[in-house]
């Protein structure tokens, strides 16, 4: 590959076949010099786990100047670490997952594989972006994020991001309006509220199937979801220090528990 360009390494949580893949592939191909690892199977809420007790077998599937592209049976994070430690001839330059098919913002980015691979790599020093569009439908439509898409990551070649801090960016469906812009967020809260269908398997045996609703009373303006519902890209930095520093201080009297 050709060290004068961005080596872009690309992966998603919504399998190797996903809509969203394929266009930020084809905006990043405009960049950079690309590698594709993508999930075999869809990995929604996978979170950053990954595999430590089943073989894992990245497949190189297509190659051609300045790209190549893998298959892995692994996790979205597992892409991540595979890309940098074995199949890339250098780090990359940034890290994109994504587009997703649904939300990642608020709470619910807790659960994300998503932006698991884009932790996976803030934690090893690697600037990292993940691109969300607020739609599940698989044949969504991701015309109206190009020009955000590619201004937002060029940005972040050029500039790098904070030691320890990566993006995650949401992005409203399409609508009759055009996106208005951008807005530095912060994370709202929000909740599931869940209930498991009960269901019977053809021999008999029960087996449940989660549901749930995503629910928040923190739709306020700064936060992400406050920007999605009014036609804004959400752009909130996201890093993997989960220190509730706030609580040092007022929790000192920790200290004075006598454990002798």
């Amino acid at each position: 590959m050709d060290n004068n360009r961005p080596l872009i390494l690309i992966t998603n949580d919504d399998g190797h076949a996903a809509k969203g893949l394929r266009k930020l592939t084809a905006l990043m191909r405009t960049l950079g010099e690309v590698a594709v690892i993508s999930t075999d199977e869809v990995m929604s809420a996978k979170s950053h786990s990954c595999t430590i007790h089943e073989k894992l077998y990245p497949r190189l599937v297509r190659e051609e100047l300045g790209f190549k592209e893998f298959r892995c049976n692994g996790t979205p994070v597992d892409c991540v670490k595979l890309a940098y430690q074995k199949l890339l001839p250098r780090n990359p330059d940034l890290v994109v997952s994504g587009i997703n098919h649904g939300i990642n913002a608020a709470s619910t980015v807790v659960y994300s594989g998503t932006i698991g691979a884009v932790i996976e790599a803030c934690m090893n020093g690697l600037n990292a972006i993940g691109f969300s569009l607020d739609s599940l439908d698989p044949e969504a439509d991701f015309d109206h994020l190009d020009t955000a898409i590619l201004e937002i990551t060029k940005k972040v070649l050029k500039e790098g991001l904070p030691k320890g801090v990566c993006l995650n960016v949401n992005f409203p469906k399409r609508s009759e309006e055009p996106l208005k812009g951008i807005r530095l967020c912060r994370q709202a809260s929000c909740r599931w509220v869940e209930y498991f269908d009960e269901h019977y398997d053809e021999n008999g045996d029960m087996f449940y199937d989660l549901k749930g609703e995503l629910v928040s009373d923190d739709i306020l303006p700064g936060t992400d979801l406050y920007a999605i519902k009014h036609n804004y890209v959400a752009v909130v930095p996201t890093c993997y220090d989960w220190t509730a520093h706030g609580c040092l201080e007022t929790m000192k009297d920790y200290e004075q528990i006598s454990i002798k």
